[in-house]
């Protein structure tokens, strides 16, 4: 099995990094397929502004640190957040259709669950909250594989 492992990337805890963050994304995978990119850069956004909202990530002095692998014919990418009181990252489930319809937030786990292979978390450190490291797997095209 082939693997790949891209240089983490250290971003602040701000959503004014996050342009930053697509900026890079788009540097480190110069070759890859548009659609596929795009895919990458919507889902990033939505886990890397997560882990700016919902964790210590967001208050001062607090980062987000990207990561991307490929293994096999997958591109994983990752965050990892500064923990927040145990939050971790969840879809929402238990809305009505109104509830949804008015809701502003939730979605984007939702969004990066349909566009992924695969989608999930982990704590940083198993007795202490140090954060989650969030990530999405996503198929290769054939011919980069």
């Amino acid at each position: 099995m082939t693997t790949r492992l891209w240089p983490h990337r250290l971003y602040r805890g701000s959503l004014s990094d996050l342009g930053r963050m697509r900026r890079d994304l788009c540097e480190d995978l110069p070759n890859l397929d548009a659609e596929l990119l795009d895919t990458l850069l919507l889902c990033g956004s939505e886990i890397f502004a997560n882990c700016v909202k919902y964790s210590a990530s967001g208050h001062d002095g607090g980062h987000v640190i990207r990561t991307l692998r490929r293994q096999g014919g997958f591109l994983c990418l990752g965050f990892t957040d500064d923990g927040l009181g145990g939050t971790i990252p969840t879809v929402p489930r238990s809305r009505t259709a109104d509830e949804w319809a008015d809701a502003e937030g939730g979605r984007g786990l939702l969004l990066v669950e349909e566009l992924s292979t695969a989608w999930g978390y982990r704590p940083v450190c198993p007795w202490g909250d140090l954060g989650h490291h969030t990530w999405a797997a996503f198929p290769l095209p054939a011919a980069a594989r």
